[in-house]
């Protein structure tokens, strides 16, 4: 977010729906019942093989079937040309149990004897997938699926095995990029995502539950779809919609268009729906595999300023609240509710209350127009804001700063 999180003690209030917007900004670990369809998995194959093969009589986030496109081998045509390039990614990482302090104490060691100063390791295993965008073994996948890992592994859709190296990974967009130290790979055909439409074809590739090659099919359910509507405002990234079947295992692995273009990178699933799948698109994670692989990290502008968009209810919930210290007297907007201390925002002079109107000359009429202005910014570069503050008009120039790496 081009803002710092706001107190969740203020924003989770149930009574005020202006406190509530406002968690676009607030930062949780996948609230929302948001699940990664990907990461660690338990290391236990007879669970998986019991999930596959329940999967072979329920439907799993299945899609309603669609009428047949003028070629009616497009999609196996699609399978035939990316399959190459869509790989498996399996991650390890070793996880410590800390032995509490308590146990030092004499009185504990009459009852339970002596207990090992240090505690045990366990190793943690997940899959997941990836894309060749390189023929020298240059993979996307999610940040999640190699979080943490000590090793990370790449199978390659013909059996080839590779030790891999993760040379950047961005937790902001959940992207990061792997390297294999491999010549003459097939590699995926990158598309356009700033032009999709909702009621397009959408085809998903991946290793869903360790079900390697696995197809599903749908449509682009919608796009724009923010960080917050999803389920994980920590995240600087809008998400296309999609019903093609996204399970655990497919996370990194290519959406694409009817023609076989990478459209989107798939990532995540809520909880108990069907049809409800979200991929980062392929632009967004473009932008940021560049940024990594040029310098093993990504940089996002930073304003430092919390905001929601204002309603003529939003208005009258705000100046009722006994509790808030705002007035507001504009219907249309984006209040600023908190500026950062020591923020590039509050080294400008913008403060709480005041509301923006435009943003380098464009109308702003909600939070995420905000966001996706700023996210479009430099670091560094200038940033115009068209204001109002007490009944009058005012603007401010802002240089965005780098998003602070401890609230990543």
């Amino acid at each position: 977010m081009p803002n710092q999180p706001q107190d969740q003690e203020n924003l989770l209030s149930k009574r005020h729906g202006w406190k509530k917007a406002a968690t676009s900004l607030s930062l949780v670990l996948l609230g929302s019942g948001m699940t990664f369809a990907g990461g660690y998995l338990a290391d236990n194959q007879q669970k998986v093989t019991e999930t596959a093969s329940k999967l072979a009589v329920e439907k799993v986030n299945a899609a309603t079937p669609l009428p047949g496109n003028t070629d009616p081998n497009f999609i196996t045509r699609v399978v035939k040309k990316v399959g190459p390039a869509v790989v498996r990614i399996n991650s390890a990482r070793t996880v410590k149990t800390e032995i509490p302090s308590e146990f030092n104490d004499p009185f504990f060691r009459r009852f339970f004897g002596r207990i090992p100063r240090e505690g045990r390791s366990r190793v943690e295993r997940g899959t997941g997938s990836g894309f060749i965008i390189s023929s020298n073994g240059r993979i996307l996948t999610n940040a999640h699926v190699v979080d943490g890992a000590d090793t990370v592994t790449v199978t390659l859709n013909n059996g080839r095995t590779f030790q891999g190296k993760v040379i950047g990974r961005d937790e902001l967009t959940d992207v990061a990029v792997v390297k294999i130290e491999a010549n003459n790979l097939p590699t995926v055909t990158i598309g356009n995502s700033d032009t999709l439409q909702p009621g397009q074809w959408a085809i998903a590739i991946g290793n869903p539950l360790g079900l390697d090659n696995s197809v599903t099919t749908g449509i682009i359910s919608a796009t724009g779809r923010s960080s917050n509507q999803v389920g994980v405002p920590d995240k600087r990234v809008q998400f296309i919609q999609t019903d093609a079947a996204i399970n655990p295992g497919n996370s990194g692995g290519p959406l694409l268009n009817a023609r076989g273009e990478v459209i989107g990178m798939n990532t995540a699933i809520i909880r108990g729906a069907q049809g409800l799948g979200f991929s980062i698109p392929i632009n967004t994670a473009q932008k940021i595999s560049n940024q990594l692989i040029t310098t093993g990290k990504a940089q996002h502008p930073y304003l430092g300023i919390q905001m929601v968009g204002l309603t003529p209810e939003v208005k009258q919930e705000i100046n009722s609240d006994p509790k808030s210290s705002l007035t507001v007297n504009d219907d249309q907007g984006v209040l600023i509710v908190k500026v950062m201390p020591g923020s590039p925002a509050a080294k400008a002079g913008v403060k709480a209350g005041d509301v923006i109107k435009k943003l380098n000359g464009k109308l702003m009429v909600d939070a995420t127009a905000v966001q996706r202005a700023v996210e479009a910014a430099e670091v560094g570069g200038n940033v115009s804001l068209d204001l109002r503050r007490n009944g009058r008009s005012i603007s401010i120039a802002i240089k965005p700063g780098t998003f602070p790496t401890n609230l990543q």
